[in-house]
């Protein structure tokens, strides 16, 4: 444990993809979903390979016994990304950030979907609170139709959209996490994305027309694995559970950087519904907290011993590393 380290690492990883989101959003669309995920992807490679790398952790990182399911997360991971910046293209970045926030929220409802969790109704009114959050903020949208673009109308899609792979992604990461290293899912998802991406290089890539442009598409890529690195690091030092309400604080850097580069002031509804959508979002991480801290009591000392001698506990509903929803 150590929580200055632990915030630090966290607080960084929020930043960073936030900073990622700002280049996105200052392209503006002026190159394909297709061509800006695959310098992302490629960037991105460059810090990961020289920390994993560092730390001796690439060797094996490739072999894998479970390449199906690598490819499930690929999948969410490559929809995720080409909704993130086709969104971010199209909306401010608050609005994008806080339509985000619901993936905790949909993640509750993937894991009693498909992991047959028990979701009581605590977790369950939650989620229905934070929906109210997600409607809350589209609601200007809904009132004002002419503010309301058909580029906009596909920006909230795609935020959406993404909303719900993030949520797909962190329960298939909660399956990975049982058997493979951090390195191992990072290294897969991002050569996935970096793959699939190239494919789109015949449906209109576009030569960067200033090396500023270069710059920036290289930016999103190694902002975008700084991230990654240090939203991985900051779970070497603390609890996911302790960790998790930091996520919250990419609300704030969304709206310092979406008003100093663009001027975008977020509205009244936008503020709310993202206090709103938190504000569930931290429930829901802390009754997870309450749950497992309650499992673990409720546990018989000669099962933990047993447990810890390397048996899976068979009442446990995810891996030892994974949270329950």
């Amino acid at each position: 444990m150590n929580i200055v380290k632990a915030v630090s690492f966290k607080v960084a990883s929020t930043l960073m993809f936030a900073v990622m989101g700002a280049q996105v959003r200052y392209l503006g669309g002026a190159y394909p979903e297709g061509q800006v995920a695959f310098f992302r992807s490629m960037f991105a490679l460059i810090p990961i390979l020289i920390v994993f790398g560092w730390r001796g952790q690439l060797k094996g990182a490739l072999r894998t016994q479970r390449p199906s399911d690598h490819l499930l997360r690929g999948v969410f991971s490559v929809v995720g990304t080409f909704c993130t910046f086709a969104a971010l293209a199209r909306i401010p970045i608050a609005d994008f950030t806080a339509i985000a926030f619901a993936s905790p929220l949909i993640t509750v409802i993937f894991a009693a979907l498909f992991l047959k969790e028990k979701v009581h109704a605590y977790r369950w009114s939650a989620v229905a609170f934070g929906f109210c959050g997600v409607i809350l903020m589209l609601t200007p949208y809904a009132r004002d139709h002419a503010a309301l673009t058909a580029s906009m109308a596909i920006g909230l899609l795609f935020a959406l959209t993404n909303a719900f792979t993030a949520g797909g992604a962190s329960i298939q990461i909660r399956r990975l996490t049982a058997t493979e290293t951090t390195s191992s899912i990072v290294i897969f998802m991002t050569l996935l994305v970096l793959l699939v991406s190239l494919l789109t290089l015949p449906f209109g890539w576009r030569m960067p027309s200033t090396w500023q442009d270069v710059a920036i598409l290289a930016g999103i890529g190694i902002a975008g694995g700084l991230g990654q690195i240090f939203f991985t690091d900051s779970y070497r030092y603390a609890p996911a559970s302790f960790l998790a309400p930091f996520d919250y604080t990419a609300m704030l850097w969304a709206f310092m950087l979406g008003y100093w580069f663009f001027g975008e002031v977020p509205t009244l509804y936008v503020v709310v519904g993202a206090v709103v959508v938190a504000s569930a979002g931290i429930f829901v991480i802390l009754r997870e907290r309450y749950l497992g801290l309650k499992r673990l009591r409720d546990t018989p000392v000669a099962a933990i011993a047993t447990i810890a001698d390397g048996e899976e506990d068979p009442d446990a509903p995810v891996s030892g590393t994974a949270k329950a929803a």
